[in-house]
C-alpha cells in the first residue's frame, strides 16, 4: 500500500459546511426510498412478494452498477457534477412513485434510483478524501455519518407526519422537493479545493498503463478486501429486508399508525448514529477495526431474533436500538476499511465499488428471499432466518477477517 501524501492546507469552511449539508439533505432524499416504500405499496394492495420483487430490481441494478459507478468516479474530472446529476435523477424517481404507483413505472423508478445511488456513495467518499486527505478521513467519515443520521432522522419525522396527516403518497412528494436544497448544498463545495488525484486514492505520481493494471490486479487480490466484501454481503443479506418486512407487518397490524411507527423506527437508530458516529473512527483507531465489526454483527443478530418474537408494534421501535448500533459501526467502518486497504492504489472508488457490489448482491437476495419466506412461512420464520445469516457473518469476521488498522496511521 502506498504511503499517504503529507497533510494539505485545510479546505475552506464553506466547502466543509457544504459537504455537511449535502450529506444531510441527501440522507433526507434517500430516506423516502426506505421502508416508506413498503408502507406505500402495501396501501396500494401490493403483496409482500411483489414489494420484495420491485425492491430486488433496484438491488440488482445496484449490484450491476456498483463497480462501474466507482470506476466513473475514479475517472471523473468533477465529482460534484456527477453527484448533481444523480441527485436530480433520484428526485425524478420519487415523483414517479407518487404519480404512478403501478408496477412498470415503479420498476423503472427503482432502476433509476439504484443507478444514481451507485455513484453517490463513492462520490461522497471521494469528495471527502479529496478535501481532507487520508490523514483526516476517519474524522470526516464520522462527521458524514452524523449529518447523514441527522438528515435521515429529521426526514423520517417529517415524512412520518406527512404520511399520517396527509397520505403515504405525500412522502414521495416531500422527497422530490428535498432534492432542491440537496443541490444547493452541493454547489457550496468549491470544486477547485477537491484534490482530484487524492480523491481517487492516488498517493504517488500517475502510473504508466501497465503499472495501472498491475495495481488493479494487486488490489483485487487483497485478502482483507475480499473477506470484508464477503462480510458486507452477509450483513446486507441479513439486514436489507428487516425494516421493509417489519414495515409490512406493522401496516397489517396497525394500519392507522403504521407511517408514524415506521418513522420512529427510523428516528431511533439515526439518533444513536448521530450521537456515536463521530467517536467511532477514534475508537476504531485504538481498538482496531475487527472488534467494532463484531459488535455491529452481534447487534444485528439480536435485532433479528427480537423481531421474530416481539408482536407489539410499539415495542418494535425499541428493538431498533440494535439497528442504531449496527448502523453506527458500518457507516464509518465500510469506507474506512476500504481506505485502509486501497489507498495508494489509485483505485479507491473502484474498491468501494467492489464492496458495493457485495452490498447489492446481499440486499437484492435479502428482500426477495425474506418476502417469499414471509408469505409462505410467516414473518417470524423470516426474521429468524435473517438472524441466522447475521450470525454466519459474525463468524466470518471473527475467524477470517484480518485487522486493517495501521498502527502508525495519523488519519484520526
Amino acid at each position: 500500500m502506498g504511503q499517504p501524501p503529507a497533510p494539505r492546507p485545510e479546505p475552506s469552511r464553506q466547502s466543509l459546511r457544504g459537504l455537511d449539508w449535502f450529506v444531510f439533505f441527501l440522507a433526507d432524499v434517500q430516506t423516502g426510498f426506505g421502508p416508506f416504500i413498503a408502507v406505500y405499496l402495501t396501501t396500494q394492495k401490493w403483496t409482500q412478494s411483489e414489494i420484495g420483487l420491485v425492491l430486488s430490481i433496484g438491488g440488482i441494478v445496484g449490484l450491476i452498477g456498483q463497480m462501474p459507478g466507482g470506476a466513473i468516479i475514479d475517472a471523473a474530472k468533477s465529482e460534484r457534477l456527477v453527484a448533481g446529476l444523480a441527485v436530480a435523477t433520484i428526485g425524478c424517481a420519487a415523483l414517479a412513485y407518487a404519480a404512478w404507483p403501478i408496477f412498470p413505472v415503479v420498476a423503472i423508478a427503482a432502476t433509476l434510483h439504484a443507478a444514481a445511488s451507485c455513484v453517490l456513495g463513492p462520490a461522497i467518499a471521494a469528495i471527502s478524501l479529496g478535501l481532507v486527505g487520508p490523514h483526516g478521513m476517519a474524522r470526516r467519515l464520522g462527521r458524514n455519518a452524523r449529518f447523514a443520521s441527522l438528515g435521515s432522522g429529521v426526514a423520517a419525522a417529517v415524512m412520518g407526519t406527512c404520511g399520517y396527516l396527509l397520505s403515504s403518497r405525500s412522502v414521495f412528494l416531500v422527497t422530490f422537493v428535498l432534492a432542491f436544497p440537496t443541490l444547493i448544498a452541493l454547489s457550496r463545495i468549491c470544486d477547485n479545493e477537491i484534490n482530484i488525484a487524492q480523491a481517487h486514492g492516488v498517493a504517488d505520481p500517475p502510473e504508466a498503463e501497465a503499472a495501472w493494471f498491475a495495481s488493479l490486479l494487486s488490489l483485487m487480490r487483497k485478502r482483507a478486501l475480499l473477506i470484508f466484501a464477503c462480510g458486507v454481503f452477509m450483513l446486507q443479506l441479513a439486514n436489507a429486508a428487516m425494516l421493509p418486512l417489519m414495515a409490512g407487518v406493522v401496516t397489517m397490524r396497525s394500519s392507522e399508525w403504521a407511517t408514524v411507527l415506521i418513522a420512529f423506527c427510523i428516528v431511533v437508530p439515526q439518533a444513536i448514529v448521530a450521537l456515536t458516529s463521530p467517536s467511532v473512527g477514534a475508537v476504531a483507531q485504538s481498538w482496531g477495526r475487527r472488534p467494532l465489526l463484531l459488535l455491529g454483527f452481534g447487534a444485528l443478530v439480536f435485532r433479528g431474533l427480537l423481531f421474530a418474537v416481539v408482536h407489539d408494534p410499539y415495542l418494535l421501535v425499541a428493538v431498533q436500538i440494535f439497528d442504531g448500533i449496527t448502523a453506527a459501526v458500518f457507516s464509518v467502518m465500510v469506507p474506512l476499511i476500504v481506505a485502509d486497504v486501497a489507498f495508494g492504489s489509485g483505485h479507491f472508488n473502484l474498491a468501494q465499488g467492489i464492496v458495493g457490489t457485495a452490498t447489492g448482491i446481499g440486499a437484492s437476495l435479502s428482500t426477495v428471499l425474506a418476502g417469499y419466506v414471509s408469505d409462505k412461512f410467516g414473518s417470524a420464520t423470516a426474521f429468524a432466518g435473517l438472524a441466522g445469516v447475521a450470525m454466519a457473518g459474525l463468524l466470518l469476521i471473527a475467524l477470517l477477517m484480518p485487522e486493517t488498522r495501521q498502527r502508525d496511521s495519523r488519519r484520526g
